[in-house]
């Protein structure tokens, strides 16, 4: 079975403050999810139509545990304390099954 992610680049932050309050509340809610942090801000290059901003990618053990992970209401509840702080492409992907 092909694992699932969750794949975010962050297009800009526009208040610090609520993207610090989101990441305090969306660690402990995605590990609780069965998700685990690949990536989580760090350093970025930007090539061709990317933006250098903040990338998060999340590994789950299937798709299908990604999906319902992100449209459960304890990460629906989390994602609204981000609310407008930030603006970003979020999407969830199927890994290749090997």
């Amino acid at each position: 079975m092909a694992k699932g992610y969750w794949v975010a680049a962050y297009r800009a932050i526009h208040d610090a403050s609520k993207l610090a309050a989101y990441g305090a509340l969306a660690g402990p809610a995605v590990k609780a999810l069965g998700g685990k942090f690949l990536v989580r801000g760090g350093e970025v290059v930007a090539f061709e139509a990317g933006l250098k901003e903040r990338t998060v990618v999340v590994e789950f053990p299937s798709y299908e545990q990604a999906l319902a992970a992100y449209e459960s209401e304890a990460y629906q509840k989390v994602l609204a304390v981000l609310g407008d702080g930030a603006e970003r492409d979020a999407r969830v992907v199927a890994g290749v099954d090997d």
